[in-house]
């Protein structure tokens, strides 16, 4: 499958047909004006740049293989490198904040505004605004627009990062709601992941399985990584490594109690494929290496 990659402002205004770039390195869009009419049908198109829209869509949105519906309006995120397939017949209202990765890597706060989770959700993983919360983004936005619609000075890039790190603390923020006012369904994801979790390590070895990692989980449940780890530790405060990693425990301390097995074998039983790394994990979470932890018992 091609794709029409995108590597920079110029080229992705170019692409919508919205005009020459005011700034460089970054973009604010009104998706209403797009024009979308050029493109060829199931094209799909390669950014190089950081995005975060907000989309009302008629019609279909896919993203990888799966179509989506956002009517109702979404607050989408993209990193670098991620593939999106918008139809031609989509006629979307909103607007989007385009930023290329050199303007983020030119300080280490830019640099840190790149480790939001969300940046590497699924489009399914969209967040859901209310009126009075896009107000407080668009005032940030607004922000922005002026400081990139004025003659550039000393202090440009800084009030362009502040604005947008507050937006993007905002969307932090907003997904911490949601996360909390879907409650019954996110339970319902962590219920799902300890069964999983549970059938997985109830194998009586994981020799040719080997130790699980948070993409099978995240396979398994429909979501992407990003977001499993950020739902289980909003709701159990533990990471999906540090769930796995418990069970690794708990299973190695039932085999070091019930059997004399060498402490290579039981690494091995576990999925690991160097015992080194058994015997590290172990004295990391228990304070005791496997074998003083045996003669303990």
């Amino acid at each position: 499958m091609g794709y029409i990659d995108i590597k920079s402002i110029s080229e992705l205004l170019s692409f919508f047909r919205f005009g020459k770039p005011i700034h460089p390195l970054i973009a604010i869009v009104d998706l209403a004006k797009v024009d979308r009419t050029h493109r060829e049908p199931d094209a799909s198109y390669r950014l190089d740049l950081y995005s975060i829209a907000c989309k009302k869509i008629e019609g279909s949105f896919k993203y990888g293989r799966t179509d989506y519906d956002f009517s109702e309006g979404s607050l989408m995120f993209t990193a670098p490198n991620q593939v999106l397939s918008p139809g031609i017949e989509n006629k979307v209202e909103g607007w989007a904040i385009y930023i290329h990765p050199d303007f983020l890597h030119a300080s280490t706060k830019g640099r840190y505004l790149t480790n939001y989770t969300f940046f590497g959700y699924d489009t399914h993983e969209c967040l859901h605004i209310s009126e009075a919360e896009e107000k407080v983004l668009q005032d940030c936005l607004a922000n922005i627009v002026r400081e990139i619609s004025t003659n550039l000075d000393a202090h440009s890039y800084n009030l362009i990062l502040t604005n947008l790190e507050l937006l993007l603390l905002n969307c932090s923020r907003f997904y911490d709601r949601q996360f909390l006012s879907r409650a019954r369904v996110s339970n319902e994801i962590v219920e799902r992941f300890e069964r999983i979790l549970n059938d997985y390590f109830f194998q009586s070895t994981l020799i040719d399985s080997g130790l699980p990692d948070v993409k099978y989980f995240a396979q398994q449940l429909n979501l992407s990584p990003n977001y499993l780890t950020d739902l289980l530790t909003k709701y159990t405060g533990k990471s999906t490594y540090e769930h796995i990693h418990l069970r690794v425990i708990d299973k190695a301390k039932q085999l070091l109690w019930s059997t004399d097995a060498p402490i290579s074998t039981i690494a091995y039983e576990l999925g690991f494929e160097h015992p080194s790394h058994f015997t590290k994990l172990f004295k990391n979470k228990t304070g005791f290496s496997p074998k003083m932890y045996r003669n303990l018992n």
